[in-house]
């Protein structure tokens, strides 16, 4: 059983000119792992109707642009027009994938992070956006994690990449490679397109959750959009700031996992001696139309 941490630093990604947001005190609530009670009473009626707002016009957006793995999960997310609790979520994502979400107060470190993963636990920040913040927060909040990451986790391969994936960090960590295997998971998780038969879709939590990225990631000309390739992805930077300027696009959730498979360990000596790539430059042979 965890013990509460007596101080539990939050984590800050990027650059950025103020302190990382939520509360990580909580009067000791916050254990080791950083997870919390998600405390459900605490939100107020203009929460849960920021909620409901963010709801209803991001899921207006999703027919051909959403991948079919997530339109087909979103409803498992439950109520529409208010925050839902965790522990009613979770009976249903548990019997589904065997995952389940925790509350955290905001940005974790990388270790803490890879570990909850492994373990089948999706850290989820519990607070949300304040309403000036509607069309754009800087850090995630409570509606991009659940309605961007959660339905996903529904998906039986995709769930058991997520899992590999946080087991693969842990390792990655120890041989100071986190921040390389980071930007899989941006590329991926956060910021991946898949193709299916009837065309480009998103399946990932940064583009499914966002008003104006939905359309500019799977229908703009202007971003660079290239096959998913191990080295290239954890080579290449990633904007924090600004619509992405590169995408990696893949076949299918079982070409993830399959990827994810083999031993990291040549993997991270290449990147030792690898340059790495401005976003949206394109390297000779490459075409950017993926």
């Amino acid at each position: 059983m965890e013990t509460p941490a007596a101080v539990v630093t939050p984590a800050v990604y990027g650059a950025s000119d103020r302190p990382p947001r939520g509360d990580y005190s909580r009067g000791g609530a916050v254990l080791a792992d950083y997870t919390c009670p998600q405390d459900w009473a605490s939100y107020t009626e203009a929460d849960h109707d920021t909620y409901r707002r963010l709801y209803e016009r991001q899921a207006a957006q999703l027919p051909g642009l959403a991948c079919d793995a997530f339109i087909k999960a979103l409803p498992s997310l439950g109520v529409k027009d208010r925050i839902p609790r965790f522990e009613e979520l979770n009976e249903r994502l548990h019997r589904a994938t065997g995952w389940e979400i925790v509350a955290v107060p905001g940005l974790i470190p990388e270790l803490p992070f890879f570990t909850l993963l492994a373990n089948r636990k999706f850290p989820v920040t519990d607070w949300i956006r304040k309403p000036e913040e509607f069309d754009y927060i800087v850090e995630p909040d409570v509606f991009h994690d659940l309605f961007g990451h959660v339905p996903m986790l529904f998906d039986p391969t995709f769930a058991d990449y997520v899992q590999r994936y946080g087991a693969g960090g842990i390792k990655a960590h120890e041989l100071g490679a986190g921040e390389k295997l980071a930007r899989l998971y941006w590329y991926t998780v956060e910021f991946g397109l898949i193709r299916q038969p009837d065309g480009l879709r998103a399946y990932g939590a940064g583009i499914l959750s966002s008003v104006g990225e939905l359309k500019h990631a799977v229908l703009s000309d202007e971003p660079r959009r290239l096959p998913l390739d191990l080295l290239r992805t954890m080579r290449t930077r990633y904007k924090i700031d600004t619509y992405q300027a590169n995408y990696f696009v893949i076949d299918s959730f079982a070409q993830l996992f399959d990827f994810t498979a083999p031993d990291f360990t040549p993997l991270y000596e290449s990147l030792k001696v690898a340059s790495d790539i401005e976003a949206g430059v394109l390297l000779p042979g490459e075409s950017g139309k993926a």
